[in-house]
């Protein structure tokens, strides 16, 4: 089998595989090495069903000896199967990293045989690719439960980001639909990353480097090393967050970027409070970057998952990315946005505004004197207008009229907000009628017209 056949295998293989929407890690060009990375702006062209393709999405191999029920390439399917040797595919980024058509790669793979006899071919491959070739740009790597500590390490060092797929949300689920997988095999290399990188930070912290690195990240201003709530910038956006990692991503050689995981949504019955709370488990405990949900698209049949009619929960996905960011920007609790009485999250409205509408004691809230953390809680009031409200009303009087001009969707916030006392009379104050007018206003947008004719789309696949 040709090269150019593999990959079409392996590329479609690979598609139900998230990748990161940016690479995390700025990596400037060194001296006899081919390309770069760059930390955010990596991803920026999408295929057909709206996945970033500009890494180059492959599978080592689809070839699974494993029979997790839900998977296209579980090992009693009917597909194509196809393996790369290593070296092929390393050859074959590198030929597409200089026609331009890539800036990076994400590898991941079925387990071939056993996870480490996987994971070997991976390294292999990850090492002709920076050693014989050079290669300097982007890349992640997906580690393969059930991997030896010995190679997550080495896969580790080759790596820009590494992840470890959790796919389902309950240990019940992955013992009925995954037989060949337990908890422990992708909890264990979850752990071992964190140790390691947090490891390696108190060395670089050490370090004359790393002292360096800290006091000059000190002295610049919405330094994330200070203590507490605050606004900070992250690129060209402002979110608010708790302080992070000091140890600048360039001076690490063990997974510079972090690590992520990805989560299935719709296989299996676990409500949305217990999707949230593992969330924030996992952030807290492993230090994760990323957590991506996707949709699960019923394309298999078995008795254990949803029937193959089933409509695909984009919607659902949707809103579980919504309280994720909420969770890790804006200090939100799982219980806050599902609560344990009400599991699940509104599919009409964004969980900021249902929140909201569910707190109404709260509001409204006077913007000439509220905190940082209490306007972030309005609906229509991100980052970037709390810190040009904070910033205004240090010198003149707030209106009403105001808040547009300072960066507020006051289409969405004037129900929930004073300006020296007075409100929007226009604006009613009952959450029925709240939800109503503004459910109404997303229907009629362009953005849900074009979700809608999206969601018909990728329902069939």
């Amino acid at each position: 089998m040709d090269k150019l056949t593999k990959l079409g295998i392996l590329a479609e293989a690979a598609r139900f595989d998230a990748a990161c929407t940016s690479s995390g890690v700025t990596r400037g060009p060194r001296e006899g090495m081919v390309g770069d990375a760059c930390a955010s702006g990596l991803c920026h062209s999408f295929s057909a069903d709206g996945r970033c393709i500009t890494l180059l999405k492959v599978l080592m191999s689809n070839a699974c000896s494993y029979d997790c029920a839900y998977c296209v390439n579980r090992r009693g399917a009917s597909c194509p199967r196809a393996t790369f040797e290593p070296r092929e595919l390393a050859e074959l980024t590198v030929e597409f990293y200089r026609r331009n058509y890539i800036e990076g790669l994400f590898l991941s793979s079925a387990v071939l045989g056993n996870p480490d006899n996987t994971t070997e071919r991976m390294i292999a491959c990850l090492e002709a690719l920076r050693g014989e070739f050079r290669f300097n740009g982007y890349v992640h790597a997906k580690v393969i439960p059930g991997s030896s500590p010995e190679l997550v390490d080495r896969l580790g060092r080759l790596a820009d980001r590494l992840s470890v797929n959790l796919e389902l949300p309950s240990r019940a689920s992955l013992a009925s639909l995954c037989p060949d997988k337990d908890a422990r095999s992708v909890m264990d290399p979850m752990a071992q990353i964190a140790t390691t990188r947090h490891a390696e930070e108190q060395a670089l912290l050490d370090s004359p480097a790393g002292k360096k690195a800290l006091a000059r990240r000190r002295r610049e201003k919405g330094s994330h090393v200070s203590e507490g709530m605050q606004v900070t910038s992250v690129g060209a956006r402002y979110t608010l967050g708790r302080p992070t990692s000091a140890v600048p991503n360039a001076l690490r050689k063990f997974v510079p970027a972090g690590q992520s995981t990805q989560i299935i949504v719709g296989a299996t019955p676990e409500d949305d409070n217990h999707i949230l709370q593992l969330s924030k488990s996992l952030y807290d405990h492993y230090g994760l970057k990323r957590i991506f949900f996707s949709a699960y698209m019923p394309m298999v049949e078995d008795s254990r998952l949803p029937d193959r009619e089933t409509p695909v929960p984009l919607r659902r996905e949707h809103r579980l990315y919504q309280a994720d960011w909420l969770m890790r920007y804006y200090a939100f609790t799982p219980d806050e946005l599902a609560t344990p009485s009400r599991p699940w999250l509104d599919l009409d409205v964004d969980p900021k505004l249902a929140w909201a509408l569910a707190h109404m004691d709260a509001f409204p809230v006077e913007v000439m004197d509220a905190s940082l953390e209490t306007l972030l809680r309005v609906p229509g009031i991100g980052p970037i207008g709390a810190r040009r409200i904070l910033a205004a009303r240090r010198t003149r009087r707030l209106r009403v009229d105001d808040l547009q001009g300072l960066g507020v969707a006051f289409k969405r916030a004037r129900y929930f907000v004073t300006c020296g006392g007075k409100r929007d009379l226009a604006a009613p104050l009952n959450p029925e009628l709240i939800r109503q007018k503004v459910v109404s206003d997303a229907t009629g947008s362009k953005y849900n017209a074009t979700r809608r004719q999206a969601e018909g789309q990728l329902s069939l696949f």
